[in-house]
C-alpha cells in the first residue's frame, strides 16, 4: 500500500508545561509525554493523540534543553524506499547535509534521520527499517 509522503511534524517549544497546557486547552485533547535519547541529545516530547484508524498526520511538541530556538516546525517525510539508507545516500550527493544519522526511535515509529536540504531547510525522514 502506498503511503502519503508527510508522516508527522514537530512544534518546538521553550516551556513544555506552558505549551502542553495551551494545546490541550485549545484542542480539548490529552498529550502524552515522553523523552527520547538521540545521539545529538535528549528530547522531551508531548505527543498529540493518534490511532491507526484516524486520518491525518501525527505530531508532537518538542523541547530540547540545549536549543532555545522556536519557530521552525520540523516535517517528517516517509521513506519512499522503506529504508532511509538509500535516500540518505542521495541527500549528500544532491548538496544536502545529514545532521542526525539514521537513529532507532521505537518499534512504533521506527528509524529517523534529519538533514538540511539544498535550500537550507531542515527535514527528517522516517521508516520502519
Amino acid at each position: 500500500m502506498k503511503e502519503n509522503l508527510n508522516f508527522l511534524f514537530e512544534i518546538p517549544v521553550k516551556i513544555m508545561e506552558r505549551a502542553i497546557r495551551f494545546y490541550e486547552s485549545v484542542f480539548n485533547i490529552k498529550l502524552a509525554r515522553q523523552e527520547i535519547k538521540y545521539p545529538t541529545g535528549n528530547v522531551e516530547m508531548a505527543c498529540f493523540p493518534e490511532t491507526m484508524e484516524q486520518t491525518g498526520s501525527g505530531g508532537a511538541l518538542i523541547h530540547q534543553s540545549d536549543k532555545d530556538k522556536t519557530g521552525d516546525i520540523l516535517v517528517f517525510l516517509n521513506s519512499r524506499e522503506q529504508d532511509i539508507d538509500q535516500e540518505l545516500a542521495r541527500v549528500e550527493k544532491e548538496g544536502g547535509v545529514i545532521i542526525t544519522p539514521k537513529t532507532f526511535v521505537s518499534k512504533i515509529v521506527g528509524y529517523i534521520a534529519t538533514f538540511i536540504d539544498s535550500e537550507g531547510n531542515k527535514v527528517s525522514l522516517i521508516s520502519k527499517k
